[in-house]
């Protein structure tokens, strides 16, 4: 079984101050992907360059304190590709893929962090160009190799995937366009939501991201942000989901799932 973890750090300073270290040695993932990182090469130098015993690789933001992916892992990766759009959305640190190839197959694992449009306007617009960008490259990419992206992708894609989902319906995150980019991509696009896969019927069970105002969390008013996107020889793979909510380590929780790396 080859664990495979995603989560939204918002900062790894702040997430490693509040246990994150010691839970990954508990729960002992293959690999971990996370988003937000929001630091830079210094920062990371010496303090965050492993993880519990797995090495990270990272894409960094340009802006300091902003973005930032990584993934971290046990196995010694064939290649490592930073960026995939060469543009606008690589200086701000969105993808890192780690490729494990031999000779008989090639497999990736892709840690991505989608824009958020909830600031406004102008970041809306620059959400729908990412997922414009976004998508050929995953369908290029799927064409040569089988790959699991896991990440915050910053849209919730069913009614059942947030709690308020009536009064959202014109927000950020659970617009109309947003979900038919998903439902594309999970479609004709070929690729399979591996939590929806495992389950189909989830509800308040399935958040994985909790707004900081009010009493979110502790009411359970979230969404479901944080997916595993595999192709579908990966996806059949899959056995086990473990969304994690006895601590809190950001605003997000990290979702693992258990692959059957043989299938």
């Amino acid at each position: 079984m080859f664990k495979l973890t995603s989560l939204n750090l918002n900062g790894i300073r702040s997430a490693t101050s509040k246990g994150l270290q010691a839970w990954l040695q508990q729960a002992s993932p293959d690999c971990i992907c996370v988003q937000e990182v929001k630091a830079q090469a210094a920062d990371v130098a010496d303090k965050f360059e492993t993880l519990a015993g797995m090495k990270g690789y990272f894409h960094f933001a340009q802006k300091k304190g902003y973005s930032g992916v990584a993934a971290y892992t046990r196995l010694e990766p064939s290649d490592v590709v930073v960026g995939f759009d060469g543009g606008e959305f690589d200086g701000e640190g969105r993808y890192v893929e780690l490729r494990f190839d031999t000779p008989t197959r090639k497999h990736s694992i892709i840690s991505a962090y989608f824009p958020s449009g909830s600031s406004g306007e102008e970041r809306q617009q620059a959400k729908f160009r990412f997922l414009n960008v976004m998508y050929p490259h995953l369908q290029a990419l799927k064409a040569q190799r089988d790959f699991i992206l896991c990440g915050d992708i910053n849209i919730a894609h069913r009614e059942a995937d947030l709690k308020n989902w009536r009064s959202n319906q014109k927000n950020s995150g659970f617009t109309p366009e947003e979900r038919a980019w998903v439902t594309k991509l999970t479609g004709e696009g070929g690729m399979v939501d591996v939590y929806r896969q495992l389950e189909p019927d989830t509800t308040d069970t399935c958040y994985t991201w909790w707004s900081n105002r009010g009493q979110a969390y502790a009411n359970n008013v979230g969404w479901r942000l944080d997916y595993h996107l595999a192709t579908p020889a990966l996806a059949a793979g899959a056995r086990t989901v473990d969304i994690y909510k006895a601590e809190k380590f950001s605003d997000h929780a990290p979702i693992t799932i258990g692959y059957d790396w043989s299938s």
